[in-house]
């Protein structure tokens, strides 16, 4: 573990300028490139030919998580705009919970221009339904670089998730340096999106379409979902000189019952989609890693911690026999899914279980997605983005995919 921890982050940086960003996607998302790594050999193809390059009777996983629109803003009376983002649930904790949520509930939030908001509830009249009514945020307690944020609405009839549909506005990311327009609501969602909870998209999933869904079951290409919320964590970057002292962000994880047996069924080996993806299904073997331990532990003391992977005694299962223990774990407490979260650092030292392909796009330099690019590929990230920059494609979270076999 000592060797991954002093990796210097400086060794995964690149020129990326303004121009290579895509700020909006193509017309059509399955036209995208698609660049093509194969044992240290480097082409490219279109987008929609992806399930060409993927073999019949593999099982690839996608990540169902939806964007909410995340961003709310109150004006004090003063004039000052704040900007309340909505990073995850805590009162109720649970996400599905929490967007039923009537008249009352609590997140924790990153506020924008937090100086101007010292005390009071801000407050702003909403429409929703045709009722108007009054939404209030009432600041609490720091929670590391955030605050917990009670908001509380006077219409006894109204969801929280109808509030955010009403007033708030989809979070794309920071580094497109431009305000979301409406056509981000449907192109910065997978096309297969369910399960309200992030505030990033998977964005590798962005390609794909409909078409190309279907062409990978005509190829008897079997599919699956899991959910991994992402946080704004997936844009901190790493400031550290050594990613030792870089702290990985948390997310919250749902994997069906169903999905534990079709790994089971595929010789506990999957094709990736998108980094979220690949940790959701890593963290697994670390899950069954620590039920074998502990048989009976609550799901909350179920969480992947960001170095678990480098020590040589979480190592030693096979990945099936991890698998079985979650298959097992999930029967003895008659529960259809397990909810969990992971803080899983993959980086250069990191051995991979589950995860075969991935479909990826191209991502920030100095980011935890590098680190787990270079992980891949056995440190052959360089060729790929080499090969990305010189042959005009389009980068980060509306730019071109790969597809990396090692």
């Amino acid at each position: 573990m000592n060797e991954t921890r002093h990796i210097t982050i400086d060794e995964f940086d690149y020129p990326l300028s303004d121009e290579r960003i895509a700020k909006f996607p193509l017309a059509e998302r399955d036209s995208s490139k698609l660049l093509l790594y194969r044992g240290g050999e480097v082409s490219e193809d279109t987008f929609s030919s992806l399930p060409e390059h993927l073999p019949s009777g593999a099982l690839v996983v996608f990540n169902n998580t939806r964007v909410i629109q995340a961003r709310l803003h109150f004006r004090k009376e003063t004039g000052a705009l704040i900007e309340v983002f909505c990073l995850e649930p805590l009162a109720p904790n649970e996400y599905v919970q929490m967007f039923a949520q009537t008249g009352q509930c609590g997140w924790l939030c990153l506020v924008g221009n937090l100086k101007k908001w010292k005390e009071g509830a801000l407050s702003r009249e909403i429409t929703v339904r045709d009722h108007t009514l009054t939404l209030t945020a009432t600041r609490g307690e720091s929670i590391g670089t955030g605050h917990r944020v009670t908001f509380a609405w006077d219409d006894a009839t109204v969801t929280f998730a109808e509030v955010l549909e009403a007033v708030g506005e989809l979070p794309i990311p920071p580094y497109l340096n431009r305000k979301t327009e409406e056509s981000d609501k449907q192109t910065y969602q997978t096309v297969y999106s369910k399960i309200k909870g992030s505030v990033a998209a998977p964005t590798a999933g962005l390609h794909f379409t409909e078409r190309v869904l279907q062409a990978l079951d005509s190829k008897g290409v079997e599919r699956d979902e899991v959910t991994l919320h992402v946080g704004a964590g997936t844009f901190k970057p790493v400031k550290s000189a050594e990613i030792g002292d870089h702290e990985m962000h948390s997310e919250y994880i749902v994997v069906e019952r169903g999905t534990i047996e079709k790994l089971l069924a595929h010789d506990g080996e999957a094709i990736a989609v998108g980094t979220t993806s690949v940790r959701t299904l890593e963290s697994l073997y670390y899950i069954g890693v620590l039920i074998s331990r502990c048989p009976d532990a609550t799901e909350e003391r179920l969480r992947v911690t960001q170095w678990m992977p480098y020590e040589e005694e979480n190592n030693r299962l096979s990945t099936l026999e991890a698998l079985r223990h979650i298959l097992d774990y999930l029967d003895r407490h008659e529960l259809p899914a397990l909810h969990t979260n992971t803080q899983i650092m993959i980086a250069p030292g990191y051995t991979f279980h589950i995860v075969r392909r991935i479909v990826t796009n191209f991502h920030q330099p100095k980011s935890t997605l590098l680190l787990l690019v270079s992980a891949f590929v056995k440190g052959d990230w360089r060729k790929i983005y080499d090969y990305a920059l010189s042959h005009d494609f389009r980068f980060l979270s509306y730019g071109d995919s790969s597809l990396l076999v090692p």
